[in-house]
C-alpha cells in the first residue's frame, strides 16, 4: 500500500499557511489551531510504530482544516455561514457547530480504528459504545480547556469561546460532538472496519474482506 502520509503532511501545511494570512485575530488564531498542531506532532511521533487507514488520515485533514477557517475567521464569523444564517433566517452563525459535530465525528474513527487494531474492544455493540463514551469524554474535557483558556486570555474569551450569546452554547457543542460521534459509529464503523481488515490483510477488495472470517 501506497504511503500517503507526506501527501496528507504536505496538504496540512498549506491549509495551516493559508489560515496564517491576515487572521481576524492572531493569538485566536494559534488557540483554535493549536489542537491541529498537537494531532499532527502526535501523528508524526508516532507514524513509524502506528499508521492509521487512509480514511481516518482524510478526516483528520478534514477536521484540521476546519480548525483552520475557524482560526482565521473565528468561528463566529465564517462568511459562508454568515450567509446560511441569513438565507435561512437563524440566529447565529453556526459554523462552529460544523466543528463539534468533526469533533465527535473524527475522533470517532480514530479511536474505532485503535480499539479494533490493538484489540481492546472487540467488534460489537461494546465497541460502538465506548468508541461515543470516549468521544464525549474528550468533548467535555475540551470544554473545559475552552474555560480555563478564556479566564486566563479574558479579552479575547468572546472571539475563541464563539458562543454568540447563547447560554446554552457549551451543552449544544457536547450535542453535536455526540451526533457526530454517533453519527461515524451507526453508519461508517461496518465500511470502516472493512478497511481496517483490507489494511491488515493487504487485500484490494470488499469481496475478499467478506470471505475471511473475523
Amino acid at each position: 500500500m501506497k504511503n500517503r502520509q507526506p501527501f496528507y503532511l504536505f496538504l496540512f501545511i498549506i491549509g495551516l499557511i493559508a489560515s496564517a494570512i491576515q487572521p481576524a485575530d492572531y493569538f485566536t488564531w494559534l488557540l483554535e489551531v493549536f489542537p491541529a498542531l498537537i494531532g499532527a506532532a502526535i501523528l508524526i511521533i508516532t507514524r513509524k510504530r502506528f499508521q492509521f487507514t487512509d480514511f481516518v488520515y482524510w478526516l483528520i485533514l478534514i477536521h484540521c482544516y476546519i480548525l483552520f477557517i475557524g482560526g482565521h475567521y473565528t468561528y463566529a464569523e465564517v462568511p459562508l455561514f454568515d450567509w446560511v444564517r441569513d438565507i435561512f433566517h437563524q440566529s447565529r452563525n453556526n459554523f462552529d457547530k460544523v466543528g463539534h459535530f468533526a469533533q465527535g465525528f473524527v475522533p470517532a474513527a480514530i479511536v474505532h480504528e485503535i480499539f479494533i487494531r490493538r484489540r481492546i474492544v472487540k467488534k460489537g455493540a461494546w465497541t460502538i459504545f465506548l468508541t461515543i463514551t470516549v468521544c464525549m469524554t474528550i468533548s467535555a474535557f475540551y470544554e473545559l480547556i475552552e474555560w480555563l483558556v478564556a479566564v486566563i486570555s479574558e479579552e479575547s474569551s468572546e472571539a475563541f469561546l464563539g458562543t454568540q450569546g447563547d447560554p446554552w452554547d457549551t451543552q449544544s457543542d457536547m450535542l453535536f460532538a455526540f451526533i457526530g460521534a454517533t453519527t461515524m459509529m451507526l453508519f461508517l464503523s461496518k465500511y470502516h472496519y472493512h478497511l481496517i481488515r483490507r489494511r491488515k490483510l493487504k487485500i484490494h477488495t470488499f469481496e475478499e474482506v467478506n470471505q475471511i472470517p473475523n
